[in-house]
C-alpha cells in the first residue's frame, strides 16, 4: 500500500535557509532579541565552509589589519573554541557549533533538510519546504521574513528575487578591476586536505585514477611548501569557467584527481619535505567560493571598499583584501600571483544594510557570500568574519523589523538607530560611530581605587585608530558607581581585552587567527593554543544596599569571554566591579597570565 511521507508543519516569525557562519549568527542573533526562529540547513554538522566536512578556518578584517578582529558572536565563538578545544579537534569544533545553536532558545533547529520550494505572493513569500532525508518528512516553514544564507542562493529561483552572476564590466560601476566586457564566470571552488607531519617516513601510493604532476611545471607553479600552513592548497580550485551549481558534481571529480594527484607529487616527485608526512583526510565537498549574488537596494563596488564612505545605515564592515581567484584556478600559472588579483586594504569598509535585503521581494533578506556586491566587493566580503558579522546584523534587524511588523526596508529607513543601537550594545564594532553608554551610567559618579576610569564609557570597546580606548587598572582594585540615591539598577555590560590582535596569546603564530588548522606539524602535537593572557578571568561585581553594606551579587571565577552582561534587578547606593587575582601557597595565579585587568567597558544600566 502506497504511504504518504509525512509533513512537519512550523510557523515562526524568522526563517533562515543555510546553517554556515552567517546562517548560524543570523539565527543566534534574532532569537537572543527574542523572534522565533527556524533554520534549516541541508547538512548534518552547521558551519558550512567552517565545518568539518570542508575545513577552511574563519578569515577576516582582522587577520589581515590590525585592530579589525570581528566580536560580538564571532568573539564569542572564537573565545569558546580556544578555550575548550585548545588542540583544535574538528569533532569539538562541530560540536560547539552544533550547541550555539541547538540549544539557543527561540531557534528551531531542521538539520539534513534541503529547501526546494517556496510560495510567493505578490512579492512576498509566505513559506518554504525542505526534505529532510534522515527521516523523509517535508518541513513546510511559514514565517515574516525570510533570510537566505544557503550559498547558492536557493530562494533567488524559488521566489524570482533579483540576482546576479558573474563578472560586472568597467563601465557598469566605473570599477578598476571590472573587465571590459563582462562575463559569467566566477570564483571556483576547492576541496581541502589535512595532513599531519609523523617521526617516521611514509610512503602513498596514490590511486590510478590520479593526475600525475612530475614536476613543478605541471602544477602551474602553485606554492606547496608543506611548512607554510597558511599556504592550505587554496589552489586545488576549479570550476570558475563553469556553472558553480550545475557542474558542482563533475567539478568534484575533477579535483578529487587533481588532490590526490597533488599529494603525491609531494610525496614522490621531488624533495617538498613531506617524507614523514601523511595525508590524514581529503574533503569529498568542494568549498565554494562563488555563485548567485542577490540585488539588494545598494550594491556595493570596489570604490566602496577602496574608498570606504561612511553609510547612514552601516550595520557590518569588511577588512579582507581584494582577493579575486580568476576562473581558470589550477590550470591558470601562478607565477608571480597570476592566477590572483589581490589588493591589500588598510582600513574598514561599511557594509550598509540596503546590500542585505532584496530589491524585490518583500520579506527577503541575505546573510553569507550572496549579498548585493559587485563580483570585485564581493572578492573580499565573501569570507567567513565578515560573513559572521554580517549574519549577525541580519538577525538584529529582522527581529527589530518583526516587532514592529516592518519589512526589511521599512526598518532600515525608520528604525535603523535602533538596530545599530542593539548591535554596538552586543559587542558589533561599526566604523565610524560611537556606542552612547546608558543614562544611568553617565548620571551616576564614577570613581576607581586606581587609575581614571573615564575610558570605559567612551562608547569604542576596543583598540582602533591608535587609540587604546580603554581601563587599565590592577586585579583586587575596585571600580565604583554610586548614586545620589538609592537606585534601581537592572543589570551590567563588561568588555574586557581579549587580545584581538592576538599578541599575547600561546601557539603557533601562523594559526593564531584561525578557528582550526589542516597541517599538524609534530611540534604542534606538543601546541596547546594559549588562551588570551590579558583577559580578566576572575571578578566580582559588589552592590551597596540602602544600609551601606557592600554584598555580593555576582562572582565569576572562570570567565572566558570578552562580552558579558549580568542581570541585577535591584535598589542599591552603589555598584562596584573588582578584578580578581589570588595566589595559592604555591604562587599559581588564578588569572591568565596577567595582574592588569584591561577593561574596555562597565557599566551599569
Amino acid at each position: 500500500m502506497k504511504e504518504a511521507l509525512k509533513i512537519k508543519r512550523h510557523k515562526v516569525d524568522i526563517c533562515i535557509i543555510g546553517g554556515g557562519i552567517g546562517g548560524m549568527f543570523t539565527a543566534i542573533s534574532a532569537a537572543r532579541h527574542g523572534a522565533r526562529v527556524a533554520l534549516m540547513h541541508d547538512r548534518p554538522v552547521l558551519g558550512g565552509n567552517a565545518s568539518s566536512e570542508i575545513r577552511m578556518w574563519i578569515s577576516g578584517a582582522g587577520t589581515r589589519v590590525r585592530d579589525l578582529q570581528e566580536t560580538g558572536i564571532m568573539e564569542e565563538l572564537q573565545l569558546k573554541n580556544m578555550y575548550r578545544n585548545p588542540k583544535r579537534n574538528w569533532s569539538t569544533w562541530d560540536a560547539l557549533l552544533y550547541e550555539m545553536v541547538r540549544f539557543e532558545p527561540n531557534i528551531d533547529l531542521i538539520l539534513n533538510c534541503s529547501c526546494n520550494d517556496a510560495i510567493t505572493e505578490n512579492g512576498v513569500i509566505k513559506s518554504v519546504k525542505g526534505f529532510q532525508l534522515t527521516t523523509y518528512t517535508w518541513h513546510e516553514v511559514e514565517a515574516s521574513i525570510f533570510v537566505d544564507s544557503s550559498g547558492d542562493s536557493i530562494l533567488a529561483p524559488l521566489t524570482g528575487a533579483e540576482y546576479k552572476v558573474g563578472r560586472e564590466a568597467k563601465d557598469d560601476h566605473g570599477e578598476e578591476f571590472g573587465l571590459d566586457v563582462a562575463d559569467t564566470h566566477t570564483m571556483g571552488m576547492s576541496i581541502l586536505l589535512q595532513c599531519r607531519e609523523t617521526d617516521h617516513p611514509v610512503e602513498f601510493t596514490p590511486p590510478q585514477w590520479a593526475y600525475s604532476f612530475p614536476d613543478d611545471a605541471a602544477m602551474k607553479n602553485k606554492p606547496h611548501n608543506i611548512y607554510a600552513i597558511n599556504t592550505n592548497f587554496y589552489w586545488i580550485e576549479l570550476g570558475g569557467m563553469q556553472n558553480s551549481i550545475d557542474d558542482t558534481e563533475e567539478i568534484r571529480d575533477e579535483l578529487l584527481k587533481i588532490a590526490f594527484g597533488v599529494w603525491d607529487h609531494m610525496k614522490n616527485h621531488g624533495d617538498h619535505g613531506a617524507d614523514n608526512w601523511e595525508l590524514e583526510w581529503v574533503g569529498f565537498l568542494p568549498g565554494k567560493r562563488e555563485s548567485r549574488r542577490y540585488v539588494g537596494d545598494y550594491l556595493l563596488t570596489q570604490h566602496d571598499v577602496e574608498e570606504c564612505p561612511r553609510f547612514e545605515d552601516t550595520v557590518a564592515y569588511g577588512g579582507w583584501q581584494i582577493d579575486n581567484h580568476l576562473p581558470g584556478g589550477f590550470y591558470m600559472d601562478a607565477k608571480d600571483g597570476g592566477h590572483l588579483q589581490k589588493r591589500r586594504l588598510s582600513e574598514p569598509y561599511s557594509i550598509p544594510l540596503r546590500s542585505l535585503y532584496s530589491k524585490n521581494i518583500e520579506n527577503l533578506m541575505f546573510a553569507g557570500r550572496n549579498i548585493s556586491a559587485s563580483h570585485v566587493a564581493f572578492s573580499s566580503a565573501r569570507v567567513m568574519g565578515t560573513i559572521g558579522v554580517i549574519g549577525q546584523a541580519v538577525g538584529t534587524a529582522a527581529s527589530v523589523a518583526v516587532k514592529y511588523g516592518l519589512s526589511p526596508r521599512e526598518a532600515a529607513k525608520t528604525k535603523i538607530t535602533e538596530i545599530q543601537k542593539l548591535l554596538m550594545d552586543d559587542d558589533c564594532f561599526l566604523p565610524g560611530f560611537r556606542r552612547e553608554p546608558s543614562k544611568l551610567a553617565q548620571s551616576a559618579v564614577l570613581t576607581a581605587d586606581y587609575g581614571d576610569p573615564s575610558m570605559i564609557l567612551n562608547g569604542i570597546d576596543r583598540r582602533i585608530w591608535g587609540n587604546d580606548n580603554g581601563y587599565y587598572g590592577k586585579t583586587n582594585k575596585a571600580i565604583t558607581y554610586t548614586f545620589d540615591t538609592p537606585t534601581f539598577v537592572s543589570g551590567v555590560r563588561l568588555v574586557f581585552d581579549s587580545d584581538l590582535d592576538r599578541e599575547y596569546t600561546d601557539g603557533n603564530p601562523d594559526a593564531l587567527h584561525t578557528s582550526s588548522t589542516l597541517f599538524f606539524p609534530k611540534s604542534y602535537n606538543n601546541t596547546s593554543f594559549g588562551f588570551p593572557k590579558c583577559l580578566v578571568k576572575h571578578y566580582r561585581i559588589e552592590v551597596m544596599d540602602e544600609s551601606g553594606n557592600w554584598n555580593t551579587a555576582i562572582e565569576i571565577t572562570n570567565n572566558n569571554q570578552r562580552f558579558v552582561k549580568h542581570e541585577l534587578n535591584v535598589k542599591v547606593k552603589a555598584v562596584r566591579l573588582i578584578p580578581l587575582s589570588t595566589y595559592h601557597s604555591e604562587r599559581k595565579t588564578q588569572d591568565y597570565g596577567s595582574a592588569t585587568a584591561h577593561i574596555f567597558n562597565f557599566e551599569v544600566y
